[in-house]
C-alpha cells in the first residue's frame, strides 16, 4: 500500500482550517492523509524536510517535494531557486492577494478538481479572512470577540500541548465551528486565555521602551509576562506601528505589526513598509502588515526588534513632505 501523505499545516487558525479543508478534499480523491502542525524553526534543514516521506505543505513555506501546496504568504519562497521551481499546477497555487491560505484551497478545489464546497468551510474561510488579515471591525472585537471562529482562535494561545491543534483539524473535517467551540477543552482553554488576556493588557504598559514616531517598541521577554497581540494598539491607539520582544516555546520571537484601524485606506497603509520583507531580512517573514522572526537569544532578539523599529520609524520620517 502507499505510504500515507501527511498533510503540514502552520498551527494557527488559518493554517487548521486550510489542513481540514484539504483534508476533505483528499478524501473525495481517494487519499486516507493524515495532518501535523509546524513551525518557523522547523526550516533550519528546509531542503530536506520530511525526506522519504508523501506530505503536502499548507500556509507555509513552499517546498518542491510537497505533492500539494498551497499558500499565500509573499515571503514564501526562501531562496530565488525554490522560486524559480514554482508553477501553478493541478496541485500547487500561490496567492499573495488572497488575505489567509483556505479560499485558495476552496477555489482551486472547485475549478481544478470540481468539487462541490460544503457551506461550512466557506465559513471558516471567511473567519481565516478577519484572523489573518486583522479585518476585525475594531479592537475591541479584536480583544473581545465571542464568536466561535474568535474563541478558538484565541484558545490556541493558552494549548495544553503542541499538538493539540491536530485534534481542532480532525473536529474541523468533519464539523461546524460552532460544534468545536463548545468542546470542553476548547471551552477551557478559551476561559484560560481570556484571563490571559486581560492579565496581558494589564502588564503591557510598563513593557513600552518607546512610541517615537508612531511605533510601538516593547519587550515583553519576561515569561512573566502575558503577550496580546493588539495590546500596543488598545493602549496607544494612535500608533502606526508596533514592534516587540516576545518568549515562544523554542526561544525568544519578535513581532512586528501595523496598526489596521488606523491605518486602513490611507496612503501609508498601502505603500508604506511591507512588514513581511522586512522581517524577512532577519531570517523571518509575513505579510504586509504582520510579521516576525525567531531569534536566537534574547540579546539578538532584542538586537532584532530595535533595528526593526529605527527601519519603520526612518521610513515614516523619508515619507514626510
Amino acid at each position: 500500500m502507499p505510504a500515507t501523505l501527511t498533510i503540514h499545516y502552520h498551527r494557527d487558525f488559518d493554517g487548521m482550517v486550510s489542513a481540514a479543508i484539504l483534508a476533505h478534499f483528499l478524501r473525495a480523491r481517494g487519499e486516507d492523509p493524515g495532518w501535523a502542525g509546524l513551525n518557523y524553526d522547523q526550516r533550519a534543514d528546509w531542503e530536506n524536510f520530511q525526506a522519504g516521506q508523501r506530505f503536502a505543505i499548507v500556509d507555509f513555506h513552499f517546498h518542491p517535494r510537497a505533492e500539494y501546496w498551497f499558500d499565500h504568504h509573499p515571503t514564501t519562497f526562501l531562496t530565488p531557486e525554490l522560486r524559480a521551481r514554482y508553477a501553478p499546477s493541478e496541485r500547487w497555487h500561490w496567492d499573495e492577494g488572497s488575505p489567509s491560505c483556505p479560499p485558495i484551497i476552496l477555489r482551486h478545489a472547485e475549478v481544478h478538481w470540481g468539487e462541490v464546497v460544503p457551506e461550512r468551510f466557506r465559513e471558516m474561510a471567511r473567519w481565516s479572512d478577519i484572523v489573518d488579515a486583522a479585518q476585525f471591525v475594531d479592537v475591541e472585537q479584536a480583544l473581545f470577540g465571542d464568536d466561535p471562529a474568535l474563541r478558538i482562535s484565541r484558545a490556541l494561545a493558552a494549548a495544553p500541548a503542541p499538538d493539540w491543534s491536530d485534534s481542532l483539524v480532525r473536529d474541523m473535517v468533519a464539523g461546524t465551528l460552532d460544534e468545536l467551540a463548545r468542546r470542553p477543552d476548547v471551552e477551557r482553554s478559551w476561559q484560560r486565555a481570556a484571563r490571559n488576556r486581560d492579565l496581558a493588557l494589564r502588564q503591557f504598559p510598563p513593557t513600552v521602551l518607546s512610541t517615537d514616531e508612531g511605533v510601538v517598541l516593547y519587550d515583553a521577554s519576561s515569561n512573566k509576562i502575558r503577550r496580546e497581540r493588539f495590546a500596543a494598539f488598545f493602549h496607544h491607539a494612535s500608533a502606526l506601528y508596533a514592534v516587540g520582544v516576545i518568549p515562544t516555546r523554542s526561544g525568544f520571537h519578535v513581532t512586528a505589526g501595523r496598526n489596521p484601524w488606523l491605518a486602513s485606506g490611507s496612503e501609508e497603509a498601502r505603500d508604506g513598509a511591507h512588514i513581511g520583507t522586512v522581517m524577512e531580512a532577519h531570517g523571518g517573514g509575513g505579510h504586509r502588515s504582520v510579521g516576525g522572526a525567531n531569534a536566537r537569544s534574547l540579546e539578538d532578539a532584542r538586537r532584532i526588534a530595535r533595528e526593526v523599529a529605527a527601519h519603520l520609524r526612518a521610513q515614516r520620517i523619508a515619507r514626510r513632505p
